[in-house]
């Protein structure tokens, strides 16, 4: 991991720690400009998760690692050897910031345990150390998802993505993206088609950003744009992320993920899904049991600080939706692919 800070914030480089400082990209405001946002407190952080400073969920959680450090600090600082309870408000704020990313709750259950561990002295390297650890098993993670999902791909095609599953949503590389840079450095991947993903267009200011960065072929295409595509028979396979996958391996990703799961299904094209084993939740038994969050309506009345939709109009703007198992024809993940994921697979590669 890098520990010479950019001048600039870099795809791989969304979550940087560094000198006692967390760095997080401003991701509402690429790709027009590329620019960190500097925290020092553990509520600051929660904040930027909330507001989409960061976002997707393996960063999701490598940020709430950091802030649960950052916690711990201000926290010995502040109650001395009562900084176990001190802490209390802080994990329960970062808990509260984003609802469906399990990954969230994962790193915030993985720094608990450390903090259980801990005695009363000063927990603030202990904790560092862990979230710096949260965030190298990521970024490794992610390159052996892309090598295996590259694997997959046993041709020279055109593939469709969703959102943004790119190292500005991981600790580093990708998930889905990092399955696009594998395959592509192997001659596998001649074009990728990024759908816009209304309303945040992920796809539209950070995939075809990150891509275009790495020198892969991107075309940016409106969402609905996707069928019209995948019956010219020159895509083969649409990658996707996750942002929770149940134990029978239904997945919660981008609004808009599953209708394309459909389509690519009656177009047959394949479907991917590629996401590190923190996302999978075994908990949930299906994905009906997955909190699907939902932000302000007026996300989807407006767009580029312009009102679009007549005033007085209602809206839904559900962030996530849920792709059933049945459509997904390879789960990638670091510690193995599941082809046509059940529950009795992913509790095999789990166990």
């Amino acid at each position: 991991m890098k520990t010479t800070l950019p001048t600039a914030p870099t795809p791989d480089d969304a979550v940087f720690w560094h000198d006692g400082r967390l760095y997080l990209a401003d991701q509402r405001i690429l790709p027009e400009r590329a620019e960190f946002l500097i925290y020092d407190r553990a509520a600051e952080v929660a904040t930027a998760i909330r507001d989409m400073v960061v976002r997707g969920a393996p960063a999701i959680g490598i940020a709430a690692a950091y802030g649960v450090a950052l916690a711990g600090r201000e926290a010995y600082s502040n109650a001395g050897t009562n900084w176990k309870q001190a802490i209390e408000p802080d994990l329960e704020r970062l808990a509260a910031s984003r609802p469906t990313a399990v990954n969230l709750f994962w790193a915030i259950r993985r720094m608990r345990d450390l903090i259980e561990r801990l005695d009363a002295s000063d927990p603030t390297q202990a904790l560092f150390d862990e979230a710096h650890a949260i965030h190298e098993e990521d970024r490794a993670a992610n390159h052996r998802i892309g090598e295996l999902g590259a694997e997959l791909i046993t041709e020279p095609t055109e593939i469709i993505t969703h959102c943004n599953a790119g190292a500005l949503a991981t600790g580093g590389y990708g998930t889905a993206l990092g399955v696009v840079r594998s395959a592509y450095a192997a001659g596998k991947i001649r074009r990728v088609y990024a759908d816009e993903t209304r309303p945040w267009m992920q796809g539209a200011r950070l995939t075809a950003w990150e891509l275009m960065q790495d020198g892969i072929p991107v075309t940016l295409q409106a969402d609905c744009a996707a069928a019209s595509l995948m019956a010219t028979g020159r895509i083969g396979w649409v990658i996707v992320g996750a942002d929770r996958i149940a134990a029978n391996g239904d997945v919660a990703n981008k609004i808009g993920t599953y209708g394309l799961a459909i389509m690519a299904r009656y177009h047959g094209v394949r479907f991917m899904v590629a996401a590190p084993t923190s996302t999978i939740d075994l908990a949930l038994a299906s994905g009906a049991e997955i909190p699907i969050e939902e932000r302000d309506p007026d996300e989807l009345l407006g767009c580029g600080g312009r009102r679009i939709a007549p005033a007085g109009c209602m809206a839904r703007n559900p962030v996530f939706d849920v792709t059933p198992a049945a459509l997904v024809d390879a789960l990638v993940t670091e510690c193995g692919v599941v082809l046509n994921p059940t529950t009795e697979k992913l509790r095999a590669l789990m166990g």
